[in-house]
């Protein structure tokens, strides 16, 4: 059952990316992993420490590897790879369904931060 579909427009009505993320977090809590698998879909809370990078702190991810020191995937909301090291996570992933990624997709939830 998709867990987004239902709360869409109360998501889509906060105008703070932070509380729509939080509302995402919500309803996505039955399923949060300390790690996520290759394959896995997964949205969560990240803090980068590389200077100078423009980075998403609330990335909505397609896991293609994973590595001792975090995994790489498709960040869909910069359209492009990235990595991302298990120190700088906010929080756990939370693994979205294949059911709800368009729904993910089309509410707007990235947060773009320029690293100092």
């Amino acid at each position: 059952m998709n867990r987004i579909e239902p709360i869409k427009q109360d998501i889509q009505s906060e105008s703070d990316v932070n509380d729509r993320m939080e509302l995402i977090m919500y309803a996505l809590n039955d399923t949060v992993a300390p790690i996520p698998e290759e394959g896995n879909i997964c949205t969560f809370k990240y803090y980068a420490k590389t200077p100078n990078l423009e980075y998403d702190q609330n990335p909505l991810v397609a896991v293609t590897d994973l590595f001792n020191w975090g995994f790489r995937g498709i960040n869909f909301h910069h359209q492009e790879y990235r990595q991302y090291t298990w120190e700088e996570l906010g929080t756990q992933v939370y693994i979205v369904q294949q059911d709800e990624l368009d729904d993910l997709l089309s509410l707007q939830y990235g947060k773009f931060v320029l690293n100092k």
